[in-house]
């Protein structure tokens, strides 16, 4: 039992970055630092990282032909056409979910954090995870 505990870090807390609707109801998530981060994490590092997941969201959410054609395509098979296509939309899911795991892995991860997919959230929050920090006293 207390080796499990050796290889599960313990969650210190979370923190959640609410969606910004400033701008209307676009998927956007807002960019005040946490407070919570500052021991952890770079302000800027921070700011890029949602300043990213913006912009993708953004781009996940335009329109243009490519949708317009898309919901033709949907109305004129009868939505059976998403069998064997995915949306513009799904493919830039799919791009945020791979920045996040990317960011995870080089970014949040060495520094005792996990970003939560926000579509895991219902697009509602960008949430952080906060570990224990076990390296006190590690000599870091």
């Amino acid at each position: 039992m207390n080796l499990q505990n050796l290889q599960q870090p313990n969650v210190s807390s979370k923190v959640f970055i609410q969606r910004d609707y400033s701008s209307g109801t676009i998927c956007k998530f807002q960019t005040k630092f946490p407070s919570e981060l500052e021991s952890r994490l770079d302000k800027q590092q921070f700011e890029e990282t949602v300043q990213t997941l913006n912009n993708l969201y953004a781009e996940a959410e335009k329109l243009g032909g490519k949708s317009y054609l898309e919901g033709c395509l949907a109305c004129l098979t009868a939505y059976t056409i998403f069998l064997c296509m995915e949306t513009h939309y799904e493919k830039v899911l799919k791009k945020i979910a791979k920045y996040i795991k990317d960011q995870n892995e080089k970014v949040y991860a060495p520094r005792g954090l996990l970003l939560t997919d926000p579509i895991e959230r219902g697009l509602r929050v960008v949430e952080i995870t906060i570990f224990e920090d076990r390296s006190v006293g590690s000599g870091r």
